[in-house]
């Protein structure tokens, strides 16, 4: 179904570019009552009634952005994430019954927040800080936490790991990897404090070590061509999608691929997606 509905919800096209105007046209389309969501959810189950899909996307989609905005503390765009929870709104309508006896906002809070959990996770950090499911619970956790907490204390750290069902070490190294701060590598050029830390003072000069030089040349030569090998591997359309999503200096967003393709946000993701997993396959082949 949501390949379906997409086309039908280009009147609302999400870009950088006219994200108010976005917001705007979501906010005039009017909030269905109980009566009227539950006849709508009918009419999609007895009828597979795409119409009445789209009228209940159409009409949540301003709690979307609101759930999106809570995200915005992990520096992406606003615009991706709201993308991201359109998709997921769309997955909870598919699953939507009248016989659930709630709002479908409700109801699609989780599919909502899961599918820009799984943005965030993949995009947050080059080093990816959880991998695993009580990781990723933890993440979210913490995050949500440290806006009211310094470090936990004891009684909240057993607290945090019994709720979750994890050992009390796995919630303080976590804590540990999002407490910690970016630093520079090297020190200022005007730094009057003699004792201020970098890592570079703290490291010995590899260049004089020719052997070393050779080797991180070397290693640095192999990857640039395992990259180059597997991004010829994709095909033309996919090769200017990773280029330009992560190779470029300016990353283009989602929605500016899919206005240039002339596709939805969604495909866009999906190319990526696959041509990521092509690249990884060539790499390790």
């Amino acid at each position: 179904m949501t390949h379906t509905l997409v086309p039908t919800l280009q009147a609302t096209s999400l870009s950088a570019g006219n994200l108010d105007a976005y917001i705007r046209q979501i906010n005039s389309v009017p909030v269905l009552s109980a009566s009227e969501e539950r006849e709508l959810a009918i009419q999609l189950e007895k009828d597979n009634d795409l119409a009445a899909a789209q009228q209940l996307i159409l009409s949540n989609l301003r709690f979307v952005v609101k759930i999106a905005r809570g995200y915005m503390g992990y520096g992406l765009p606003l615009s991706d994430l709201i993308q991201e929870g359109n998709i997921g709104l769309m997955k909870a309508v598919k699953r939507f019954s009248a016989s659930h006896e709630v709002r479908l906002i409700s109801y699609a809070v989780h599919w909502i927040k899961s599918e820009i959990h799984e943005f965030v996770l993949r995009n947050w950090r080059i080093v990816k800080v959880a991998t695993t499911k009580p990781q990723r619970k933890l993440f979210f956790k913490l995050r949500s936490s440290k806006k009211r907490l310094g470090w936990f204390n004891h009684k909240e750290v057993e607290e945090v790991a019994q709720t979750l069902g994890v050992k009390p070490e796995t919630v303080l190294e976590m804590e540990s990897r999002l407490s910690g701060n970016d630093i520079t590598f090297d020190a200022p050029e005007k730094d009057d404090d003699e004792y201020s830390f970098t890592p570079a003072a703290c490291l010995t000069d590899g260049r004089a070590d020719p052997a070393q030089q050779l080797e991180l040349n070397d290693s640095k030569s192999q990857e640039l061509r395992l990259m180059s090998h597997s991004l010829k591997t994709l095909d033309e359309r996919s090769q200017i999608i990773i280029r330009r999503r992560w190779l470029n200096d300016n990353k283009a967003t989602l929605h500016e691929l899919a206005a240039e393709f002339n596709v939805s946000a969604e495909r866009i993701r999906q190319l990526e997606k696959n041509a990521l997993n092509k690249m990884r396959v060539a790499i390790e082949a």
